[in-house]
């Protein structure tokens, strides 16, 4: 298996926390410590915000088609992954290797999904009923999308909703959760390898949810 993950993941670039803070994420199976991760503070999660404001233009811009057929490289560079996301999943989740595999495959096929979807992004005309009027509906991007997942499928939850997010036009900052980070830190290169541009995709792992997230 390749070196795990262990930083930030900020503007396509993997960084310490700014106070150089970390915390132990565990195999539950056996106690261990499997690696320190770095401890997002607020500071760092201001700088995820910057990043994906900076992105956002860019990503906004580019085509329903170019957006889906970059969430398609995805879900094609994650299935030739599947075994190294399983391990990694059972290693800091606990899962057994036939239900960490079933849930790489499950969270693969997000990217898949919403690769088709990209280019289903239709508005509709309507008349007002009061006036007659016509009424334009057009669908755009709104903004960045802040997601934070659970520890039980530290892939799927994570890809289920970045997919959509990507697919309409959205930065993402993912806060995964403390407990299993490894997983979700683990398909940046994949997702950049796909052509996610930076500042696009940022993930803040960090023991005070609350903080970073309200940020």
């Amino acid at each position: 298996m390749n070196e795990v993950k262990n930083q930030l993941f900020i503007n396509g670039e993997w960084r310490p926390a700014s106070d150089a803070g970390t915390f132990q994420v565990l195999n539950p199976a056996t106690e261990k410590v499997i690696t320190n991760v770095a401890n997002g503070t607020v500071e760092d999660a201001m700088s995820c915000l910057n990043a994906a404001q900076e992105a956002f233009p860019l990503w906004a811009s580019k085509s329903p088609r170019e957006r889906g057929e970059i969430l398609r490289n995805a879900f094609e560079l994650f299935t030739e992954k599947l075994e190294e996301v399983a391990t990694l999943i059972t290693l800091e989740n606990g899962k057994g290797a036939s239900d960490a595999i079933g849930e790489a495959r499950y969270a693969a096929e997000f990217f898949r999904w919403y690769a088709e979807e990209a280019v289903r992004s239709e508005g509709h005309l309507g008349m007002a009923p009061s006036t007659g009027a016509r009424l334009l509906v057009h669908q755009k991007p709104a903004g960045i999308s802040v997601l934070v997942t659970p520890w039980n499928y530290p892939a799927a939850m994570g890809t289920r909703k970045i997919g959509p997010a990507l697919a309409a036009g959205c930065p993402v900052i993912i806060k995964p959760a403390s407990e299993t980070p490894l997983t979700m830190l683990a398909l940046m290169p994949i997702l950049e390898k796909a052509g996610v541009p930076p500042g696009v995709l940022n993930v803040l792992p960090s023991r005070s949810s609350g903080s970073v997230v309200s940020t």
